[in-house]
């Protein structure tokens, strides 16, 4: 090639480079100016929050403050309120309860702790199964010729051939269910996982918050779980009888909401599907139940856990305001994620907009950073779409890396993953970390998480760089999807009938 037609190629490249980023420079997320988000987290993040702690008024302030932000942006409520009313109830459980049989006596809150059902006082009847489970699809069938009326059920916590520690807590419900079926009374579970006990202790023992279900009416029966030294006094001899006095726990409702608004996309096909922009906004509350406080700090008012996600929702949901996507947006702020994803695991039950319609998840969520030129995605490379990642990160001077701890299984500990079971693409985008180091540590869950020890201008790009990533993924042609052989792709397929 001639100098005179390199030269020529230099200069077309250089036009068109220029052209390319004055178009960019004129997106909405460029002009949001740093006192905007600023401001958000300081409201946010505020002591007067409260910490907002779901089921307290600064956990209703602060969703009050973000339906607000959507109303005045003019986005629609989702479903003719921007509120989602989450039911949750927190459960006390009794002080007083003993277990007793010729062998020996168990105490509650020591040797064994209260699951499911109220206060129960009597002498019973006692029956042995392996797992008080039924497996229609592989003829497995414990009950199958036993009567238990009127009796006690003792079995094995968890189901057989399954290790799995969410296989534990999730089979409850359906040993609950079966057991009232057939007329028992209670049902103790033999803790024998090689998961810490005294951690069952730390979590049942005291109150809790969980999602209000059917089941949660107090006629369902007693359901304990006992630890695998205690529970001699039942297994030695298969004891024949048990005298059980159990006190009953209170429950109290907690008021709580998801808020939610949605933006029409701007394309006649592609506005039929949505991406689903999502934070929590909820946090630990305040005070010595929250966690350790300091000399005159007793709010924890979860700057970096999750207000940061918080604020880059609502960035989004002013850019797109603005210059609008090709697909339909529905913003959510989820509750009560620090108690157990429940606002987005209620959202994925009961959602807004089509599940089969929701082509993707873009989540906020993170412990906090300890390098602000990155961003890290937890997920990075499993929904084909790390190029507009890398795209959007790189307009901001950031470097998109992907999960650098995945022993610690971040992916399906945020809210993400209430949508990823679903099957639908759902990475979480959070501010940079190398490692869970003192750093991380020093802010996350702790009183010291406030507005004013952040980094203002890097949580401006981080939610610049969380609205551009969104903006090119609604915009894209075809729509994400797992990467092949991804443990949620069998789920994907099933949802959109792949």
């Amino acid at each position: 090639m001639n100098n005179k037609a390199l030269t020529a190629l230099t200069l077309g490249l250089l036009v068109a480079g220029s052209a390319s980023a004055q178009k960019l420079q004129d997106l909405p997320e460029y002009s949001i100016p740093q006192s905007q988000t600023t401001k958000h987290m300081n409201i946010l993040a505020a002591d007067e929050m409260l910490g907002r702690k779901p089921g307290e008024q600064g956990n209703l302030m602060a969703g009050r403050y973000i339906a607000e932000q959507f109303r005045a942006l003019g986005l629609k409520p989702a479903n003719g309120s921007y509120f989602q009313k989450v039911p949750l109830e927190t459960v006390i459980p009794p002080r007083e309860g003993t277990i007793t049989t010729t062998e020996g006596s168990a105490k509650i809150g020591t040797d064994f702790v209260l699951m499911q059902g109220s206060g129960l006082e009597g002498s019973f009847e006692t029956v042995h199964l392996p797992y008080a489970w039924i497996d229609k699809d592989k003829g497995y069938d414990d009950y199958k010729g036993v009567d238990v009326k009127g009796k006690v059920i003792i079995t094995s916590v968890g189901v057989p051939d399954s290790e799995a520690p969410n296989q534990l807590f999730a089979s409850i419900e359906d040993k609950q269910k079966l057991a009232k079926e057939r007329g028992a009374v209670a049902i103790i579970e033999v803790f024998n996982s090689p998961r810490p006990w005294n951690m069952v202790v730390r979590y049942f023992g005291r109150p809790s918050t969980k999602m209000k279900t059917a089941a949660s009416s107090g006629e369902e029966i007693t359901h304990l779980w006992i630890s695998s030294t205690s529970a001699k006094i039942l297994v030695a001899n298969k004891i024949s009888k048990v005298n059980l006095e159990i006190g009953a726990r209170k429950v109290k409702d907690v008021l709580t909401y998801n808020v939610a608004a949605v933006l029409e996309g701007s394309d006649p096909q592609l506005k039929d599907e949505y991406l689903i922009l999502s934070a929590h906004y909820d946090h630990v509350g305040h005070g010595a139940a929250a966690g350790n406080v300091s000399a005159g700090d007793t709010v924890f008012n979860g700057a970096r856990d999750n207000a940061f996600g918080t604020v880059a929702v609502l960035t989004a949901a002013e850019a797109f305001t603005k210059v609008k996507p090709k697909r339909s947006i529905l913003f959510i702020a989820y509750t009560a994620e620090e108690m157990g994803l429940l606002g987005s695991r209620y959202y994925a039950e009961h959602p807004l907009v089509p599940l089969n319609k929701t082509v993707f998840n873009m989540n906020c969520d993170g412990a906090g950073y300890n390098d602000m030129t990155k961003i890290t995605i937890i997920g990075l490379d499993r929904t084909g779409v790390k190029e507009e990642f890398d795209t959007a990160t790189r307009a901001f001077g950031l470097t998109a890396m992907d999960d650098p701890a995945p022993e610690q299984n971040l992916f399906d500990r945020s809210d993400n993953v209430s949508l990823a079971a679903k099957g639908i693409p759902a990475p979480t985008y959070s501010p940079g970390f190398n490692a869970f180091d003192a750093e991380i540590n020093t802010y996350y869950h702790q009183a010291a998480d406030n507005p004013d020890n952040i980094d203002h201008s890097y949580l401006l790009k981080y939610a610049q760089s969380y609205t551009y990533a969104a903006r090119l993924i609604a915009n894209r042609a075809q729509a994400p999807a797992w990467i092949s052989g991804d443990k949620y792709e069998q789920a994907y397929n099933k949802l959109f009938a792949k």
